[in-house]
């Protein structure tokens, strides 16, 4: 069991049918997070993982239908900023983040030297193994990624991480809605918000079937790269636009 610290840490778990394996994971997060809340954002579930959340405990926010893993931890971001958390972690519901790796993304935020942590299943030999058709997407997910953001990421489809509240209040008011966690990198790391990865082990799902098919593999990488590449085209653009009007707006008061 390890003390997370005095700054209030909020768990957000987004959950769509997970009720053979939310009583665990939620279970598994107090044990190893004395201090941390947990919020279940259960994303328009027909099975009982909300009823299960809140018999374990957890404050549970229900969204009205399925919107998509965006939507939900979108909901918890803004949970966690109307409530004045300084620390939100998000952790999936199906048990493949194990909550006692949870100090090591949490660590280098606790200590001021991160915004943004990612645990990194590829930084250590942590076993993990995963189809082809999506190591492969996650190997040119992780090149592209670093090369646009100046900086190295071996894993950037992973959802375990944890931010800071400053980070979070971000995600709060703009965060991507098909794929957020590769996504949302290089915008972060262009606004200057410090990301970094942390080792971490991490599981085969508990229960369930993986939505991400050899096929869906594909179209996520490419539905990835456009949306990255199209929001740096956009970020540049307006950068531009800001340049071009400050530029005007100087030499109209000039004398």
């Amino acid at each position: 069991m390890t003390k997370s610290g005095p700054r209030s840490i909020l768990v957000i778990i987004p959950a769509y049918n997970e009720e053979r394996s939310i009583s665990a994971v939620i279970d598994e997060i107090r044990w190893n997070l004395l201090d941390a809340d947990v919020l279940v954002v259960d994303d328009g579930s027909d099975d009982a993982t909300a009823e299960i959340a809140r018999q374990k405990g957890a404050c549970v926010v229900h969204l009205p239908f399925n919107c998509g893993i965006g939507a939900a931890m979108q909901t918890g971001y803004l949970f966690a900023q109307e409530r004045g958390y300084e620390v939100a972690v998000q952790v999936d519901a199906d048990g493949q983040h194990d909550p006692s790796q949870c100090p090591r993304i949490l660590k280098p935020i606790l200590d001021g030297d991160a915004d943004v942590v990612i645990g990194s299943r590829f930084l250590e030999g942590s076993g993990y193994r995963s189809t082809a058709a999506r190591r492969a997407g996650i190997i040119w997910l992780s090149i592209l990624i670093s090369s646009m953001a100046r900086a190295r990421f071996s894993d950037p489809t992973s959802g375990f991480r944890a931010a800071s509240r400053a980070a979070f209040s971000y995600f709060a008011s703009d965060y991507p809605t098909d794929y957020p966690e590769p996504e949302v990198i290089v915008p972060l790391c262009r606004r200057g918000f410090r990301v970094i990865e942390a080792p971490v082990t991490m599981r085969n799902r508990k229960t369930g079937r993986s939505s991400i098919t050899a096929l869906r593999s594909i179209y996520y990488m490419i539905k990835v790269t456009l949306a990255v590449s199209v929001g740096l085209l956009r970020a540049s653009g307006r950068r531009r636009v800001k340049k071009w009007t400050e530029l005007k707006s100087s030499q109209l008061q000039a004398p």
